[in-house]
């Protein structure tokens, strides 16, 4: 091949991998930035006030409070659960473990508002399997905060164990033998030297656990009755204002759940370049 045919080459081969991050960009502007611009647009187009009263405005206040109140109980027992079915699939072969893996899938494969059906079918005081039950002993699960919990974990089930289950797989049972060996039980093994290997899996798990539970609304919308003040998280707190018309309400409290995404990714990417370290 002569000297220009090589340059040739090399120049073309340029021209195509930056047309290609071109085309990556410009999709990934035209699905994510865009979006953003206009909310913020639409947001402040006449002025600051008006989404600042919205957005702090009692029922404003207690939808992003209750939103962060999901995080807050649902992310930590996921997170446990995740990490303890990982290790049950990965380091204890048997049976049923098809089954479990089946059974986590599940809310990947059904509709938000399918779940929220089932949890009402369930709960439900009038001719639900357990409702009944349940309010003779004083707990109220639907149209409250335990059943609007219940619909968050379920719906953020399965990102902590998808992520945990192909490290735990990468770094094998070496050094969990090791320790064995050295005399460490069970549980200091766990803590010592497999909870520290799989410390960036788990991270990435709760990061897009925290995502799922804030971003919830299908689910969430059926076992809450979006009672303004009460069972009204940040999403419904939206879809409210906008039935209203109410549109400083809605796009403000958009923005606000924007800013809590990009946040939430600005940390996936950091966990991700960590781990990839």
């Amino acid at each position: 091949m002569s000297s220009a045919s090589a340059r040739s080459h090399v120049g073309s081969g340029a021209v195509s991998r930056w047309s290609l991050r071109i085309l990556g960009l410009g999709f990934l502007a035209l699905l994510l930035a865009a979006p953003l611009v206009i909310i913020f647009f639409e947001t402040f187009k006449d002025g600051v006030q008006p989404p600042l009263d919205a957005i702090t405005s009692p029922n404003g206040i207690h939808a992003l409070k209750l939103s962060l109140l999901m995080v807050v109980i649902a992310v930590p027992l996921n997170t446990v659960f995740g990490v303890v079915c990982a290790v049950l699939l990965v380091r204890h072969k048997w049976k049923a473990n098809a089954l479990i893996d089946s059974v986590i899938n599940l809310p990947f494969a059904l509709s938000p508002v399918v779940i929220g059906l089932a949890l009402y079918l369930l709960y439900s005081t009038n001719g639900g399997w357990f409702g009944p039950t349940l309010a003779e002993a004083g707990l109220e699960v639907l149209f409250s905060v335990p059943g609007m919990v219940l619909a968050s974990i379920f719906v953020s089930l399965p990102f902590v164990v998808r992520e945990t289950v192909p490290v735990l797989q990468e770094i094998g049972t070496e050094q969990e033998q090791a320790a064995s060996t050295l005399g460490a039980n069970a549980w200091q093994t766990f803590w010592r030297v497999t909870l520290p290997a799989i410390r960036w899996g788990v991270a990435y798990g709760v990061v897009l656990t925290t995502a799922r539970v804030l971003g919830e609304f299908g689910a969430v919308t059926i076992v809450s009755g979006s009672i303004s003040g009460k069972t009204e998280t940040l999403p419904l707190f939206v879809s409210k204002e906008f039935e209203r018309f109410s549109e400083p309400g809605a796009y403000g409290a958009s923005l606000v759940l924007a800013l809590l995404a990009l946040t939430t990714l600005l940390a996936m990417n950091l966990l991700k370049r960590k781990e990839d370290a």
